[in-house]
């Protein structure tokens, strides 16, 4: 029986998982704004975060045939739902990327998941509070 603890920190964990990937994402597009044909990608973060946390309540598990093997994490999902970012203005090089929609997004993502580490960090202190009394 998974705790009230146990679900919202698998839910931050998501969560931050998610934020983590999306800003590599977020900082290749920075980084290849000057590369011809290079198509801006990102993620839809909400449907991202409800299937990670819908893999996590269906109990299935991939089989490891090794004990030195590594549970699963939601990489191989990651990638199926990264998609290509709309284009808002076509570059002659048809190169996809807006520098303004990357550095608010780079900077909102980034402010989601410090938001994310301080609701762990609070949630831990709330813990840690009850436990010890102090």
């Amino acid at each position: 029986m998974k705790t009230l603890l146990d679900k919202q920190m698998n839910f931050h964990l998501s969560a931050l998982n998610l934020q983590a990937h999306r800003q590599q994402l977020l900082a290749s597009n920075i980084a290849n704004a000057d590369t011809p044909n290079f198509k801006a990608r990102d993620i839809d973060f909400r449907a991202a975060l409800n299937e990670a946390l819908a893999q996590q309540t269906s109990g299935v598990a991939l089989t490891t045939t090794r004990p030195g093997h590594l549970a699963s994490v939601e990489g191989g999902s990651l990638e199926r739902l990264t998609g290509y970012r709309t284009e808002l203005q076509s570059a002659v090089d048809g190169n996809t990327v807006n520098m303004d929609v990357e550095r608010a997004a780079f900077a909102e993502n980034a402010l989601r998941y410090e938001a994310s580490i301080t609701f762990i960090n609070g949630m831990l202190r709330s813990m840690n509070t009850a436990i010890t009394g102090q």
